[in-house]
């Protein structure tokens, strides 16, 4: 792109001009400098031959120059003849060329210096000048010959002027010549000045450029411009654009031609010739009404005519007419696009069409979609049973096929020849057509009467796949429809196809992720005694989410509350909340401590997040969070730890309620960063409320707000877990919930003191049968008589195998649950083994004989020691109901 700077007309003229006066001034400055060098050598050259010919002749020269003493004669009168006449030198020489005077003393006596044959020549008696360099430098020379009386030549004159004083007199001359070469370009430059002030004003500072395009776009626009222009001289027709042409009627050659040749209309010709200034002036000019302008063209004071603007006021009509519809079109789709598709709902999505239509497209709008469509299914082909979903209008009384009412489209109906052909069906008069009557013959009267009388039928179509069909219908006071009105109710009801679709799939995708999500959630809580439990689960409108929660009955009468969050919404959410909810339950299986269990689910998170990276290339993580709470009812003790999730609401039996500060965790798959416990000692009756963020954040709500809302919502006492769920949710559940939520609250109970026994066990084998009697009268007490054997025979090997294999102390203890639970620890940490034993080995058939004796038993570890634990069912009779 040339970005030089551009000049106008006037200053590249001004620019040509100072060059012209400089490169003019500038040579006859130099050649007068060389005249006047030139000037001055001549000059040199006269007065050197002059004076060397004058002291030659002058009376006595040709005596001393043979007299005895030349020099001493002659060197005083060549000295006063140099100073006098501004010569360089006057050099006398003899016949042989010897110097017998010169300015130089040291020179007298030596040969004259010159071009060869310089002496001869003055021997034969010619006097000469020539410039050669001299023992002074580059001399004007001039020699003439000194005769004696004779007539013969007896020696030679030879005077010199330098070239240095020869220029120092043209120099001289410099300042005179500058000086008027100044003066002239002064005076060059401002004669370019005025000229160039005057041209500027009469180009307006445009450059040759500019003018070039100025011209042509004024010729562009004087022909293109949809308003007829006219110039006006007097009576005659100076100038016609070609709309002024057309719109009047004017010949090909018209300008320069009077008025009354023009055939022009005769109001028109009389304001042309008047040259009055008007301005929206209406004339009729054959079949068009012209709205006219005028205005006077003055330039340089004086007026030259007239100048006159031509509109077409009837063809601005149309086009205003035009661009009237075309913008409330436009309007109309705009405001569709901005409500139809506001939900992933397909019914509010139809109903969206109709309310976007009426009243400015249709009076009343009906909306059928096919039965498979309204449960989130793709239609088989040929499937024509559709429901009525919208029945929208200007009125309510319109009698049309009512909302929820079945139908089997009809042959030869709109509706199945446009699902047949793909385009909207234009019936401008019902009652000239009665292919419509077919699809409800009984209610078509009643519909003209109400003054129904046009329809548009169009087919609901996205993806290639069918959907249902819009109809829009005109009643009394509205002007039937069009083949324009076609285009706007396609583009309507496309736009809404697609939304319906969306939603369609939307909703079978919701559906089945719904499903999947609550398959994998808990379908019930188990039994314990520990907590009175109740749980909300709500997923959110927008998509389904990973949140989950868990209650799972520990060993010793123990219980885990579980509640965990999955970034993220859809099937991989679902997905991965299964799988971390089965993880919690293999490890809580083994009797983790809270903190160890999140370690290792971390390294499970950890693990997926690398699988999928793997499998997809990036960096995908799938981020969770988790809080696991173990509460014991024995000793009231009650253990959590969390994995970047917030903290549970503990809910005193005095009302206070608190969030109690548990060390930070950070969220699972982040691993290396290790996960720390905090033991608090509840009372019975104490609540534990655990929730995930969508319940206590939101759009216009954030975490703080939404914590002391659930405080409120927490502080009465005396409601059961289910009465606080309900109130908890009645505060704090969004209209449209963004996030699933997950809330679990837990009453705390206390384990009764009589259906605990425990005891130390002295670290003796000795003492095992009075471990076997001490439970024997403990279950007696309890009314266990029945389970006494089988509960000695546990102890028995329990014990046995703690005293052998373990460290002290070794402490039994029996708890009275819904099963009753037996429980020997000892202070080793070595973990017991089940193994099948041969049948000629002594031993090795203890654990077995426990494991076949129980329902269930296992190892736990305390920073202690461990705890072996079993449970051997009982009836409801004996556990007492519990």
């Amino acid at each position: 792109m040339d970005r030089s700077p551009r000049r106008s007309i006037a200053g590249q003229v001004f620019l040509l001009q100072v060059g012209t006066a400089v490169l003019l001034i500038v040579t006859a400055v130099v050649l007068l400098v060389f005249q006047a060098q030139r000037d001055s050598t001549d000059d040199a050259r006269r007065t050197s031959l002059g004076v060397a010919e004058s002291f030659a002749r002058a009376p006595g020269t040709a005596a001393a120059l043979t007299g005895p003493d030349p020099t001493a004669v002659l060197q005083p009168r060549t000295d006063a003849l140099a100073e006098s006449t501004d010569v360089d030198y006057v050099v006398v020489f003899d016949e042989e060329g010897i110097r017998l005077t010169h300015p130089d003393p040291a020179l007298i006596g030596k040969r004259v210096v010159g071009p060869p044959g310089l002496v001869e020549q003055v021997l034969r008696g010619e006097s000469f000048t020539r410039t050669f360099d001299t023992s002074v430098g580059p001399t004007v020379n001039a020699d003439a010959p000194v005769r004696a009386a004779d007539g013969r030549v007896v020696g030679g004159v030879a005077v010199g002027i330098t070239l240095t004083n020869v220029n120092e007199s043209a120099h001289r001359q410099l300042p005179a010549l500058i000086g008027a070469g100044a003066a002239s370009l002064a005076l060059a430059l401002g004669a370019a000045a005025l000229v160039t002030r005057r041209l500027r004003r009469q180009t307006h500072g445009l450059g040759p450029v500019e003018i070039t395009r100025m011209y042509e776009h004024h010729d562009a626009v004087l022909h293109t411009i949809r308003e007829g222009v006219l110039i006006v001289d007097g009576d005659r027709l100076v100038l016609a654009n070609d709309e002024a042409r057309r719109l009047l009627g004017l010949p090909d050659r018209c300008e320069g031609l009077p008025l009354g040749r023009l055939g022009l209309d005769p109001g028109i010709a009389d304001l042309l010739a008047a040259g009055d200034t008007r301005t929206d002036e209406p004339h009729r000019a054959g079949d068009r009404l012209l709205v006219v302008s005028q205005r006077r063209l003055d330039l340089g004071g004086a007026a030259e005519g007239t100048v006159a603007t031509l509109r077409d006021t009837t063809e601005l009509q149309r086009q205003r007419s035009r661009a009237e519809r075309a913008l409330k079109r436009l309007e109309l789709l705009y405001d569709a696009s901005a409500r139809i598709g506001t939900t992933l709902d397909v019914e509010r999505t139809a109903e969206e069409l109709a309310e976007a239509a009426t009243p400015s497209c249709a009076d009343f709008v009906t909306v059928e979609l096919l039965e498979a469509v309204r449960r989130g299914e793709e239609a088989a082909p040929g499937d024509l049973v559709m429901h009525r979903v919208v029945l929208h209008g200007v009125r309510d009384d319109a009698p049309l096929i009512p909302v929820g009412e079945a139908m089997t489209i009809r042959p030869g109906t709109p509706a199945t020849t446009g699902l047949e052909s793909g385009h909207a069906v234009l019936i401008a008069d019902l009652r000239a057509e009665t292919g419509w009557q077919r699809q409800d013959p009984a209610r078509a009267p009643a519909v003209l009467d109400y003054g129904i009388h046009s329809l548009i039928s169009v087919p609901l179509r996205a993806r290639g796949i069918a959907l249902g069909v819009a109809n829009f219908w005109r009643g009394a006071g509205s002007e039937p429809f069009t083949r324009e009105d076609l285009s706007i109710t396609e583009e309507l009801a496309s736009r809404a196809a697609v939304a319906i679709d969306n939603a369609r799939r939307y909703h079978r995708e919701h559906t089945v992720a719904v499903a999947l999500q609550r398959s994998l959630l808990p379908h019930g809580l188990p039994a314990q005694s520990a907590l009175d439990v109740a749980y909300r689960y709500l997923p959110a409108q927008a998509g389904v989410g990973g949140d989950w929660f868990d209650v799972i009955p520990l060993s010793g009468a123990r219980v885990a509350l579980v509640v965990g969050d999955v970034a993220g919404h859809g099937l991989h959410a679902a997905a991965t909340m299964g799988r971390l909810r089965t993880a919690v339950h293999n490890f809580a299986s083994l009797d983790m401590a809270p903190d160890e269990l999140l370690g290792h689910l971390d390294e499970l998170v950890t693990g997926l997040d690398r699988d999928r990276t793997d499998a997809s290339g990036g960096s995908e993580i799938v981020g969770a969070t988790c809080l696991y709470v173990v509460y014991d009812p024995v000793s009231g003790d009650c253990t959590m730890a969390r994995a970047g999730h917030p903290p549970p609401a503990v809910v005193r039996p005095d009302g206070r309620v608190d969030f109690p500060e548990l060390p930070p965790g950070p969220p699972l798959g982040l691993g290396g960063l290790p996960f720390a416990p905090a033991v608090f000692r509840l009372p019975e009756g104490s609540r534990l409320v655990l929730f995930t963020n969508g319940l206590v954040t939101d759009r216009d709500r954030d975490i703080e707000a939404g914590l002391d809302l659930l405080r409120d919502r927490l502080s009465d006492v005396d409601r059961t877990p289910e009465e606080t769920c309900a109130a908890v949710l009645d505060a704090l559940l969004p209209e449209r919930p963004a996030d699933d939520i997950v809330l679990l609250v837990a009453r705390t109970r206390a384990f009764p003191a009589d259906r605990v026994a425990e005891w130390d066990v002295p670290h003796d084998p000795a003492a095992v049968a009075g471990v076997r009697a001490e439970a024997t009268r403990r279950l007696t007490e309890w009314g266990l008589e029945e389970t006494a054997f089988t509960t000695e025979l546990i102890l028995s090997e329990l014990v046995t195998n703690a005293i052998r294999h373990g460290a002290e102390p070794v402490r039994v203890r029996l708890l009275l649950d819904r099963s009753l639970i037996c429980e020997v620890s000892d202070g080793s940490s070595t973990a017991p083994h089940l193994r099948m034993a041969a049948g000629t080995d002594e031993g090795g058939r203890g654990l077995f004989l426990v494991a076949q004796c129980s329902r269930r038993w296992g190892t736990r570890y305390h920073p202690h020691g461990k705890v072996i634990w079993t449970e051997q069912p009982l009836t409801e009779a004996e556990t007492g109901g519990r």
